[in-house]
């Protein structure tokens, strides 16, 4: 799976690769995937196989291991309809898939979730979970958590109604479905939810939050990342931005967007809620990744829950029972003053308010936040979360919008630029009990893609130029770097070949949001493109050019 386990910590057990001997690292062998959009997949390895899936038309690759070269032994092309990628916010990416009982499990970007045969290729099933002409889409890459797959769908700045669906592996069909907006029985909340806040505690919250009706367009939805507890049989997944991104337009704190449901995996139950922007204001979401860790904290062990959110907090939760420990900034902010520790909210700050007819300057973090999507580790031997981000401020101007289905309803005039320093990116480790930063790697452009660590204390992550790095875990000290042929906004991983030696795979694509001006042509006159992001990138062009390669590196022998 993407996160290498439930718990999402993207470690490694792989020792061969280490501090002394990474900068012998070089190319074993490469694929071309035929697809030139952003490759934001991690690819996964099971049954000496390798599975990769692309953007758009999402073809899913089966790699051979054990053969020299990586010979292809099948592909499966699902045939989305060409019309999702009209709807696709954010260009037509896809985060990877996942391996389970035989199966290989992922998502179309025109909302079908499909399960492959993993020796033939075959189809197995494929469940339609939503519809494109109301701006659905699904980008995000599924969990397989014992008989259930978790997948949800993407589309909260074309106002639709976010959800996350859990669907039996073996056929497909649907075992339930909660809502992030809406009444309490759309939202499977019910006698076992008990939020820590009393804020999240009430009525069908999800309505009342709301301007009358606005909930049934209010976004919220799940395209991150899911992760799973087995001794509790809880889920933990982030909800996105409510709609539209224009805060006037929607009154109260518009729940159960930007937050995160624990829920029961078997039925669905919400259990608690935790509201990491309630009302909010800048479009920061709330679908990163929350690690799980067990570590002593307060002088005695717990069961923890690590969130690095979009709105610069970097969040230490009991993740039993959704209390914050901490919440602490792990890149400039302006938008906000702090997290109130009592109430667990944040703290707004007014002069950082958009307006409607006014232009608000210099908001930090952007609306990409301090990081994105782009998946941070965790190393059990060194404690410390790795975390690519960005260093990214912005000027914005809300407008008034309407809704129209299937079309942008985000109300909002916004120009990205670099942040404090004038870099735009950077990569860094974090000491989870002590909340604090250890080292930082400042980057030119946002550091887009995933991490992997390793027990050999190595970290790996790419940049938007292109460079595929390895660092020391300990240090952040630069061991070894190489130029593939595109911005490499995808995820490391790293397994042990059918031979016994260790490789370690990226696939190297410029785009998604932050990567749209290379992938989607887009004209870098126009600083308001991609919802305000080309007006940071508009440089990248010079640097990159669009791919599609997997690239697989190994110890020179």
């Amino acid at each position: 799976m993407p996160g290498k386990n439930y718990a999402g910590h993207r470690f490694s057990g792989l020792d061969q690769i280490n501090v002394d001997n990474a900068k012998n690292l070089q190319v074993a062998w490469t694929f071309s995937v035929g697809v030139l959009r952003g490759q934001e997949a991690a690819p996964i390895v099971a049954d000496n196989t390798m599975f990769v899936v692309t953007p758009y038309p999402n073809i899913l690759y089966a790699i051979d291991l054990t053969k020299p070269g990586g010979p292809l032994k099948w592909k499966f092309e699902p045939q989305p309809a060409a019309a999702a990628q009209g709807v696709a916010c954010c260009d037509t990416v896809n985060r990877g898939a996942v391996y389970a009982g035989g199966k290989v499990f992922f998502n179309t970007l025109d909302d079908q979730a499909i399960a492959v045969d993993a020796n033939t290729g075959r189809e197995v099933w494929r469940a339609k979970l939503g519809d494109i002409s109301q701006g659905e889409t699904m980008t995000m890459a599924p969990l397989v958590v014992k008989d259930k797959v978790l997948v949800g769908n993407s589309g909260g700045e074309m106002g639709v109604r976010g959800w996350i669906t859990a669907l039996d592996a073996s056929t497909g069909k649907i075992a339930w479905r909660a809502y992030s907006t809406g009444p309490d029985a759309d939202v499977l909340i019910g006698d076992q939810f008990h939020p820590f806040y009393e804020q999240d505690r009430g009525t069908d919250l999800g309505v009342k939050s709301w301007p009358p009706e606005a909930w049934k367009i209010g976004g919220g939805t799940v395209w991150g990342w899911v992760t799973y507890d087995p001794a509790a049989n809880l889920v933990y997944y982030g909800t996105a931005n409510p709609g539209p991104w224009n805060p006037d337009q929607r009154p109260g704190d518009n729940k159960w967007t930007s937050g995160i449901f624990a829920r029961d995996l078997d039925t669905g139950q919400a259990r608690w809620f935790y509201q990491w922007s309630p009302h909010d204001l800048h479009d920061y979401d709330g679908v990163n990744e929350s690690v799980l860790v067990d570590l002593d904290y307060g002088g005695k062990a717990r069961k923890l829950l690590v969130h690095p959110d979009r709105n610069g907090y970097l969040y230490l939760m009991d993740r039993g029972t959704g209390e914050v420990l901490y919440a602490k900034p792990f890149a400039p902010i302006t938008t906000s003053t702090g997290v109130d520790l009592e109430t667990g909210r944040l703290q707004y700050n007014p002069a950082a308010k958009p307006i409607p007819g006014q232009v608000v300057r210099n908001g930090c973090p952007a609306s990409p936040g301090a990081k994105d999507w782009q998946p941070s580790a965790f190393s059990p031997k060194t404690k410390f979360l790795y975390i690519p981000h960005n260093n990214l401020c912005q000027d914005v101007e809300a407008t008034q919008t309407s809704y129209i289905a299937g079309t942008p309803y985000v109300g909002m005039d916004v120009r990205m630029n670099a942040g404090p320093g004038g870099h735009r990116g950077k990569f860094s480790a974090w000491d989870v009990a002590k909340g604090e930063e250890v080292w930082g790697i400042d980057e030119d452009f946002p550091a887009w893609s995933g991490a992997a660590v390793t027990a050999g204390g190595v970290v790996f992550y790419g940049t938007m130029e292109g460079w595929f790095k390895a660092v020391n875990a300990e240090t952040g000290k630069e061991l070894w770097k190489f130029k593939t042929g595109s911005g490499i906004i995808g995820q490391p991983t790293v397994y042990r070949g059918p031979d016994g030696n260790e490789y370690v795979a990226i696939l190297s694509g410029v785009g998604g949001w932050s990567g749209a001006i290379v992938a989607g042509g887009l004209d870098p006159r126009d600083g308001s493109a991609a919802l305000g992001f080309v007006n940071a990138m508009r440089d990248l062009p010079d640097k990159t050019a669009r791919g599609g390669t997997l690239y697989v590196f190994a110890l020179r022998q």
